[in-house]
């Protein structure tokens, strides 16, 4: 039973990591372009290029973290044995 607890426990903190990965990510995003929006269409285009990646890393770090932890607890939860 041990064996069937770890690998429920692991694949419900990988799933919910890249889960919140892919949703930190999309957010800060969202919240960075909104920076660009005063620009004229040319340099929207490039402010919009210029803060992508840093976004889309800093996001998806944050939300993988988290997602991380909060899967660790309800993969700790979902999986414990009861006495």
């Amino acid at each position: 039973m041990l064996k069937n607890q770890v690998l429920i426990c692991t694949l419900i903190v990988l799933a919910s990591g890249f889960f919140g990965s892919h949703i930190g990510g999309q957010i800060t995003l969202m919240i960075h372009r909104q920076k660009c929006q005063n620009q004229p269409w040319g340099l929207k285009e490039v402010c919009n290029a210029w803060v992508t990646p840093g976004a889309l890393w800093q996001g998806s770090t944050t939300g993988l973290w988290t997602g991380l932890v909060l899967g660790a607890c309800v993969s700790g939860l979902v999986t414990r044995q009861r006495r």
